[in-house]
């Protein structure tokens, strides 16, 4: 039997209570459901300087930019929950993809080595009526560019302050199933993609 595909969960946010947390929570148990086998990490545990490449030069990768890389390229696939920051990506999420994008010392340039050949799904959940749709847009673009299959199948889920319980879980049963079935998908591409 072959071994199963590796998916890497996380959020891009740094919020103790976030809910994009919650939201990819849900969708890496649903991952494992699907037979995947999942890492899930919290970016606070990664923290990173703001992308300069000065800094870079001077001292090389951070040592939290290592090991952020050395995950993504252990994987197979991402499920990433995406804040809206202002209609875009957060702050946070570009800085870490902007810093994992750089090659380690013994790769070319634009190796791409943690993102060339993965696929992603993406999800977002906002307090607003748009869930955060429209971060979505710029996080799929950025990913696609630096060679990642972002699978068309993603979720919104708008109302954040309502829309889950006290244990973190999703109220409404219809935003459940589509949250299971992109993790599903993601799942069923990711492995289809790696035989």
């Amino acid at each position: 039997m072959s071994q199963p595909i590796k998916i890497l969960a996380f959020a891009g946010s740094a919020r103790i209570e976030s809910f994009n947390k919650k939201l990819v929570k849900i969708a890496a148990e649903e991952a494992k459901v699907a037979g995947a086998e999942v890492t899930y990490l919290d970016l606070l545990d990664y923290p990173m300087p703001i992308f300069n490449e000065d800094l870079e030069a001077q001292e090389g990768l951070p040592d939290t930019v290592l090991q952020f890389k050395a995950l993504l390229k252990s994987h197979q696939g991402f499920l990433i929950s995406c804040p809206e920051y202002n209609g875009s990506i957060t702050p946070l999420l570009k800085n870490v993809i902007d810093w994992a994008s750089r090659p380690d010392p013994e790769e070319a340039s634009m190796a791409l080595s943690g993102f060339k050949g993965k696929v992603a799904a993406l999800l977002a959940t906002s307090p607003g009526g748009l869930g955060g749709m429209r971060g979505l847009v710029h996080v799929r673009a950025i990913l696609e560019g630096i060679g990642v299959l972002v699978i068309p199948d993603q979720k919104a889920i708008p109302g954040a302050y309502q829309a889950f319980d006290d244990q973190g879980n999703l109220k409404d049963e219809k935003q459940l199933k589509a949250v299971q079935a992109i993790a599903t998908k993601l799942v069923d591409v990711t492995a289809k993609l790696s035989q």
